[in-house]
């Protein structure tokens, strides 16, 4: 079963309003240009993060562990826009039990900014993580690019991947799913060349957390100010990436269980015109192919997901290593 056609174009609508509230302006973000808090400017809560035990990069990609433990190896990739901070109740559930590294893509959180092909490039980076730190068998969770990035991982390296699970991340951009290749990348070279005003941005990264990231008002103005220190170049160029991407053709390929998280919230669904049952059921048919695939709806919850409902979306993952 999937969604119906009025139900889909919906969707489609509401998807693509999500990325271009990602995208912002028109001029690259520089730090120099964001104004200096006051000094009477609460700190933002969500922007303190756990220290790692290390710090290193590769290939431009930022990578933070934490835990000792000898269990499972976790790699948690954040989505457009976000850092570490997306993860932060993820780290403090698993990371007495398991290695767990998390990564920032270069051009976000106020990282320098991203090569071109910056999915490809961060594609390659993961993969010399693995082999340079032999981790064997890791599960990959990834935030929406992040889960896209970690199903194509698992389609390159199927042999070295143990899992991946990802939280509203698919292989093909909902709704572009029957549309010819190239269509999609010529819709994806439109955002390719979008850059945005420092305060552009953040404006529109205020509205997209609002409305799209997470369901409560001051939690997402607080994370808008975290995801605006991003490259809005850098941005629009992932989003270009992910929006002209494929992948449905290499499910096949890969061996490792898949976990898929479908957010839900019943208010943003009514205006969808979307079922909970129709949403888990169309997310299942865009992963037709690969071998081992599970879909759970996680709510109330909206795109950051694991922000919204961290117990739940912790729950999930610990049920899915249990499974492996």
């Amino acid at each position: 079963m999937t969604i119906c056609k009025h139900s889909r174009r919906q969707g489609t609508v509401f998807i693509a309003f999500g990325i271009l509230m990602a995208l912002g302006a028109l001029q690259p973000y520089e730090a120099s240009a964001q104004a200096a808090p006051g000094p009477t400017a609460a700190p933002n809560r969500y922007a303190a993060t756990i220290a790692p035990l290390e710090r290193f990069e590769i290939e431009g990609v930022l990578v933070e562990r934490h835990g000792s433990a000898n269990g499972r190896p976790l790699i948690l990739v954040p989505g457009l826009a976000s850092g570490s901070w997306a993860w932060q109740d993820t780290i403090r559930a698993f990371s007495g039990s398991n290695p767990v590294y998390v990564l920032t893509l270069p051009g976000f959180d106020g990282r320098p900014a991203a090569p071109q092909a910056g999915f490809a490039a961060a594609r390659a980076a993961l993969a010399h993580l693995i082999a340079q730190r032999k981790l064997d068998k890791p599960v990959i969770v990834g935030h929406s690019l992040g889960g896209t990035l970690g199903l194509a991982l698992a389609e390159d390296q199927p042999a070295a991947i143990g899992g991946v699970v990802s939280i509203d991340g698919l292989p093909v951009m909902p709704g572009t799913e029957t549309m010819a290749p190239a269509q999609r990348a010529s819709l994806a070279e439109g955002m390719r060349s979008v850059a945005g005003a420092p305060a552009a941005f953040a404006a529109q990264q205020q509205t997209y957390m609002r409305t799209i990231g997470v369901l409560d008002m001051g939690k997402a103005d607080e994370l808008a100010k975290l995801s605006a220190r991003s490259d809005p170049a850098a941005v629009g160029r992932y989003a270009a990436d992910v929006l002209s991407l494929d992948l449905r053709p290499g499910l096949k390929d890969i061996q490792a269980p898949v976990l898929v998280i479908s957010p839900w919230h019943d208010l943003d669904a009514a205006q969808q015109g979307v079922t909970e049952h129709a949403k888990t059921d169309y997310y299942r048919s865009l992963l037709e192919g690969a071998p081992r695939v599970e879909v759970v709806s996680v709510a109330p919850a909206r795109h950051f997901a694991m922000l919204d409902q961290p117990q739940k979306v912790n729950e999930a993952i610990r049920a899915f290593l249990a499974s492996l």
